[in-house]
């Protein structure tokens, strides 16, 4: 397992250490949990954005098909 440093501003450290005690945990578990919690955020995000890119791209090519299906439908050579 790796060390990581950081510095963090006086309230947010304080506020961190009164919750982590509130759920009884060292304050290292308390921020490994927020880190864990953070990229699960992240990468539901990415995970949403990518979907909604493809969504649209699905939703575009289904409109030309129904715009030529439209077309042939009501076309009497068909």
């Amino acid at each position: 397992m790796n060390t990581v440093s950081i510095r963090l501003p006086d309230h947010l450290l304080t506020e961190m250490d009164h919750l982590a005690k509130e759920l009884k945990i060292p304050r290292t578990e308390y921020v490994r949990r927020a880190v864990t919690a953070m990229n699960k955020a992240v990468k539901g995000k990415r995970h949403r954005e990518r979907l909604m890119r493809l969504s649209l791209r699905v939703r575009e090519e289904s409109m030309k098909a129904n715009a030529e299906f439209s077309e042939i439908e009501h076309d009497p050579e068909y």
